[in-house]
């Protein structure tokens, strides 16, 4: 499912113009990764958790050409879902 078929369901189903929760999609992605780049972790109840993992630093082999290379540590953005909704779709 596309952005664009999210928006247009959730027009259909709410009568609200198509524009206006586009505008209302847009502004809550824009807030999850705004949240994100501030490392901090977004909550929605029933639903999941968007957070930051942490990932070590670590060697890797470049096997092409067999030589080894390091792997910064880094942050990478991540999604758990909530309990329950993991278990609907189970």
């Amino acid at each position: 499912m596309t952005k664009v078929e999210i928006v247009n369901q959730i027009a259909r189903e709410t009568g609200v113009e198509a524009t206006t929760v586009s505008a209302v999609v847009e502004g809550f992605m824009e807030e999850v990764r705004a949240a994100q780049i501030r490392k901090e972790n977004v909550f929605l109840r029933g639903f999941g958790t968007f957070l930051i993992k942490h990932r070590k630093e670590k060697t890797a082999r470049n096997i092409s050409k067999n030589t080894t290379l390091k792997i910064p540590a880094h942050d990478i953005p991540a999604f758990k879902p909530a309990p329950n909704f993991e278990e609907a779709v189970k």
